[in-house]
C-alpha cells in the first residue's frame, strides 16, 4: 500500500466499519470511536487512515466487506457517527458558554 496515494469515500468507509467492529469487540470506547471516526473524515492519504487503526488487530475480510446488508450497516453507522459528533459539539459549546 502506498501511503502517500489519496483516499476516497470507499476507504474511509472501510475504515469507519472496522473501527465500529473494534468498538464492538470492546477494544475502542464510544469516546475513542468518535474520535477516530471523526479523523477519519479529515484523513487525505491511505497512510493517514491506517495511522487511525495501527494499534488494532486485522479484521477478517468477510467482517469488514459485508456486501449489501454491509452498506445499510454502514450508513447506519454513518448516522451515529454523525450524532455522536454532533453531541460532543454541542456538549462543548454548552461547556464553554457556562
Amino acid at each position: 500500500m502506498d501511503v502517500e496515494l489519496r483516499a476516497s469515500d470507499d476507504d474511509r468507509n472501510r475504515v469507519v466499519a472496522a473501527l465500529h467492529q473494534h468498538t464492538a469487540a470492546g477494544r475502542l470506547t464510544l469516546d475513542e470511536f468518535s474520535d477516530r471516526a471523526g479523523a477519519v473524515w479529515t484523513a487525505r492519504t491511505l497512510g493517514d487512515l491506517a495511522a487511525l487503526t495501527r494499534d488494532l488487530p486485522a479484521l477478517p475480510d468477510s467482517v469488514v466487506d459485508a456486501g449489501p446488508v454491509g452498506q445499510g450497516r454502514r450508513e447506519l453507522l454513518m448516522v451515529f457517527a454523525a450524532a455522536a459528533l454532533t453531541l460532543l459539539l454541542l456538549g462543548g459549546l454548552l461547556a464553554a458558554t457556562r
